[in-house]
């Protein structure tokens, strides 16, 4: 049985890796990456840089770990739905083994490659295993998808069995005799148009299981109690990993679970969510471009560019919209409560339509993965999958004061406000005269009362009819 592996981006490991393990143990092994231009023409991934710097270091780790195995990466450039299907009959292969994908592109890309292979009479096998539970099979009573969280979870718990990973293969035989291609190697960034980012995380399996090993030894006890802390290093940091498969689910819910201590429901409870988002865009696949609650449907958003500009700039005035904003700049990452905070404010504060926000942390954030940031954005916003009313609006002040006490998370991206008294750290417009002088710091763009009363006004028409 000859096997082409198809390694898609998501799955860039050796470990638990079941469509690698399959062809090990039935025969010859191809495994391939395709470089598209659908992300790897310069002009599209000068849009994606960070993920695309996280991208390349994990491809290069999957790379020398392959050949480790005994085999090799072979790396071509083309379309997907081209290059596969020619490179499958070419090279004589009896099957063709790959993850699975949920977004509505990925399924479209899929079937168009099943279709091409299908005409040559080669199987194309998709693997369960970005999500913990096949997208689609946890359902309600009556067979549908569920519109809330907590009987989600509920009845992932009822089908979550042990999660048991899977062993890398203990060798991959070399390349079949007569497998060749014009092969290129993999771009650098400078190639591409972009510049390295020294505060990005390292990209890979290697540095994954050390983030996975840290975060169970150093943070995952106390991360109830830390993980909303903008000020402390309380979250685990995977969120990259998961996106780009440098860790499998099953690994890092195996290993968690394995671990024990009053943190863990919380950290598994977080996973689910993930799991929730997933499920969801497979059953509506629309939600990439449309709001979950039909209501929200013409939504009268402002389009006031200044706006815009300062809250992508971190210069709204509120220091923790601020800090949030620069963080994405400067690391590719953003606090998860951060992220609720600014993505609230743009939506409700501002009242710029929430897409915008979506698209921007796409583009900028390392873990951006589409099934996430858009259930993230729209539970924001107020038109998502939440019990929670559409009303909800977080006071960014409130929750600088809550989860930023004395500022530290402010401080570090909004060098400015170094000066500022900790009495004042949230509301640097309230400190005494001579003190604002010198910090050189906006004042408010907009005012918290009138914000709120602006938007609850508006929504109430608008949902009203």
């Amino acid at each position: 049985m000859r096997s082409l592996v198809w390694f898609r981006g998501k799955d860039l490991r050796a470990t638990d890796h079941a469509p690698l393990v399959e062809a090990a143990a039935s025969g010859e092994v191809v495994p391939l990456f395709v470089l598209d231009p659908f992300f790897f023409a310069p002009e599209r991934a000068r849009k994606l840089p960070h993920r695309m710097q996280f991208l390349l270091e994990s491809l290069r780790h999957l790379e020398a770990e392959v050949a480790r195995l005994g085999s090799r990466l072979l790396i071509v450039s083309g379309r997907s739905v081209e290059v596969v299907p020619r490179l499958a009959l070419q090279w004589r292969v009896d099957r063709v083994l790959a993850y699975r994908w949920s977004e509505p592109f990925g399924r479209e890309r899929d079937r168009r490659v099943a279709e091409a292979l299908g005409r040559e009479g080669i199987p194309f096998r998709l693997f369960e295993g970005e999500t913990l539970l096949p997208p689609g099979s946890v359902q309600t009573g009556q067979g549908g998808m569920f519109r809330v969280f907590t009987p989600f979870a509920r009845a992932c718990a009822a089908q979550l069995g042990p999660q048991a990973p899977l062993a890398v293969p203990a060798a991959l035989p070399p390349l079949p005799a007569g497998v060749a291609t014009p092969e290129v190697p993999l771009p650098s960034l400078e190639a591409l148009g972009l510049v390295p980012n020294p505060r990005i995380q390292p990209g890979g399996e290697q540095p994954a299981r050390i983030r996975l090993a840290a975060f169970l030894e150093d943070r995952l006890d106390r991360y109830h109690m830390d993980r909303d802390r903008m000020d402390r290093p309380g979250t685990s940091r995977l969120s990259a990993d998961l996106k780009f498969g440098t860790l499998s689910i099953r690994q890092v819910w195996r290993a968690v679970s394995e671990h024990g201590g009053p943190g863990v429901p919380s950290f598994l409870n977080e996973l689910v969510w993930r799991e929730f988002s997933h499920h969801l865009l497979w059953t509506w696949p629309e939600l990439l471009e449309r709001p979950f609650r039909p209501a929200f449907v013409g939504f009268p958003w402002r389009e006031d560019p200044n706006a815009w500009e300062a809250w992508c700039a971190g210069r709204t005035g509120y220091p923790v919209v601020d800090a949030a904003a620069r963080q994405l700049w400067g690391e590719g990452f953003v606090h998860n409560r951060a992220r609720m905070v600014a993505a609230s404010f743009l939506a409700k504060h501002l009242m710029v339509d929430w897409r915008l926000g979506e698209a921007h942390y796409l583009a900028w954030l390392t873990d951006g993965d589409w099934a996430q940031n858009s259930a993230g954005w729209q539970w924001s916003a107020g038109c998502g999958c939440d019990a929670q009313p559409w009303f909800r609006m977080f006071n960014p002040v409130a929750q600088g004061l809550t989860f930023d006490p004395d500022g530290a998370y402010v401080k570090r991206w909004v060098p400015e406000l170094e000066g500022c008294p900790v009495a004042f750290i949230h509301t640097p417009w309230k400190a005494p005269k001579p003190v604002r002088v010198r910090l050189d710091y906006p004042d408010p763009i907009v005012d918290h009362a009138f914000a709120r009363e602006r938007f609850l006004a508006t929504a109430k028409v608008h949902l009203g009819r």
